[in-house]
């Protein structure tokens, strides 16, 4: 019987290091749907401008990982699915979103751990985001 260590803080949100990381974590994902050729397909489902997905994904994000409730204060629910649905979401996006914040991930160095962990639980949601078959 393995004994599973115990993550080193109480949250996923203290575990990676608080607003800074989170923020390091967000820009790095945007920075790299952006410059990677291998991420033009999701690229492209995003529009010209990133500011106001960068700012949305670090207010989600920090909620999500256990820390301040950004995004629910400023709108409530975020009712992913729901915001989501105006924008084509295949497995082709399904599957380049989860790549480049994996990459994103290990490049803002986020523990090998925690990472795992999220890899997992962002499958779950990206996949539940799909709208379409392709």
């Amino acid at each position: 019987m393995q004994i599973q260590e115990k993550p080193p803080a109480g949250t996923p949100f203290e575990w990676i290091g608080g607003e800074e990381k989170v923020r390091a974590l967000v820009e790095r994902f945007y920075d790299l749907m952006d410059l990677e050729p291998a991420y033009a397909v999701l690229r492209g489902v995003h529009g010209t401008e990133l500011a106001k997905a960068r700012q949305h994904l670090f207010w989600f994000l920090c909620g999500w990982l256990g820390g301040p409730q950004h995004y629910t204060e400023k709108f409530g629910h975020p009712r992913l699915r729901m915001r989501h649905m105006p924008f084509k979401i295949g497995i082709k996006e399904r599957d380049q979103w989860l790549a480049c914040m994996d990459q994103a991930m290990a490049e803002t160095g986020v523990p090998e751990d925690l990472r795992a962990r999220l890899k997992e639980s962002f499958f779950g949601t990206a996949d539940w985001m799909r709208n379409t078959h392709g």
